[in-house]
């Protein structure tokens, strides 16, 4: 079954964030000094009576209200009852021969049709029809120069009130395009919070989860030298607790962005681990590694090795540095076994951020684990 959306609004709110209030101010003023300008001449050139003065005023006092409501994104509750007021202003207007009484009219409406989240070009045609239906009831009055009050009672309110809406339609697509930017803004803004914290929570199970696995080897084979050496169970604990405070150490870092990872100390942590665990390792250097992936390639080895000690069934490891990357091969991967990749998913996509690549692959019952970074060293 599909899910259907509700129709996204087409107006948003301008109002309670520093750049919708600027927003809003710039509005107020590009639409606030035109509608006011011209309306305030309609009311001074073409009122011919106090009458005409009074109810263009009206129309112009409800259209402003309309507009300073519609800079700040919460405008419907004063444009209906604008709408119905400005009609009858026009209707009074058109009854005692005040051509220029629509304006009012044609302004709400111009701010009113434009957010409608659909059928707006109906309610543009109705809107337009609808003023040139009041402005015929000064045909039914007077009945000289019939062509001429046609023209101005009808065709130009009718069309006017129809070109000023189109005119809103087009500032209308522009806040519709500044709220899309505004919504793209805050969801980058959140998908960057949670890249931050799969990032911080992938570093603290790098540090944690290596060391907790490191000192149940050491407390394990602590316990079995108890009562056969028992000044290297001694020396064994001491390492954990040496372990537990670095990791506590690390973990602080973590915690204010400061963590770097050293390759050698990484080499060398592995090398002692694997040894520990009765494993042969060979570390072969070929060339001197890159400055710029030596972080990377140090989270690389730290995973690998803990992966190897937890699932692993190793003999021999392997460890060959290049200057463009790193390869970690144990023999301990029986065939048909099911390749067990844990925090090496997360750091595929860390590599490939970078410009790397990390390659796990499974054959003869070997493991190999490979980062690489040609793109660095090319530079």
């Amino acid at each position: 079954m599909t899910e259907t959306r509700p129709p996204r609004p087409r107006r948003m709110s301008w109002s309670g964030d520093a750049v919708q209030d600027r927003l809003r101010r710039l509005n107020l003023m590009t639409v606030m000094p035109p509608l006011l300008l011209v309306g305030v001449l309609l009311v001074v050139f073409s009122s011919k009576t106090w009458w005409h003065v009074v109810i263009q005023v009206i129309g112009l006092l409800a259209a402003t209200a309309t507009a300073e409501r519609w800079t700040a994104g919460d405008f419907i509750r004063t444009a209906r009852p604008s709408l119905v007021l400005t009609a009858f202003v026009w209707f009074a207007g058109a009854l005692s021969n005040c051509a220029m009484a629509f304006y009012g009219l044609s302004m709400v409406g111009s701010f009113l049709i434009p957010p409608l989240p659909r059928h707006r070009f109906a309610a543009l045609v109705g809107f337009a029809v609808l003023t040139g239906a009041i402005g015929s009831t000064n045909l039914l009055l007077h009945q000289d120069h019939l062509g001429a009050r046609v023209l101005g009672y009808v065709v130009t309110p009718a069309v006017g009130s129809a070109l000023s809406t189109l005119l809103m339609f087009a500032s209308q697509r522009l806040y519709d395009l500044v709220a899309e930017l505004e919504e793209s803004r805050e969801k980058e803004a959140e998908l960057a919070v949670v890249r931050e914290r799969v990032r911080f929570a992938s570093e603290l199970h790098d540090i944690q989860g290596h060391t907790l696995h490191v000192v149940k080897l050491k407390v394990a084979l602590a316990e079995k030298l108890l009562h056969r050496d028992l000044e290297r169970a001694q020396e064994e604990l001491r390492e954990v607790h040496t372990l537990v405070g670095d990791t506590i150490v690390q973990t602080k870092e973590l915690a204010y962005a400061q963590r770097r990872l050293n390759l050698s100390a990484e080499l060398e942590n592995a090398k002692n681990l694997f040894e520990a665990a009765g494993i042969h390792v060979r570390i072969d250097r070929q060339a001197v590694v890159h400055s710029g992936v030596d972080e990377l390639l140090g989270q690389v080895l730290r995973e690998t090795t803990t992966n190897i000690l937890r699932h692993a069934q190793a003999r021999q490891v392997r460890i060959t540095l290049t200057e463009a990357g790193i390869s970690i091969v144990n023999d301990g991967v029986a065939d048909g076994a099911a390749l067990v990749l844990s925090g090496l998913s997360t750091l595929a996509d860390r590599l490939a951020d970078q410009g790397g690549e990390l390659t796990v692959e499974q054959k003869d019952g070997r493991f190999v684990t490979a980062a690489a970074f040609p793109e660095k060293v090319s530079r």
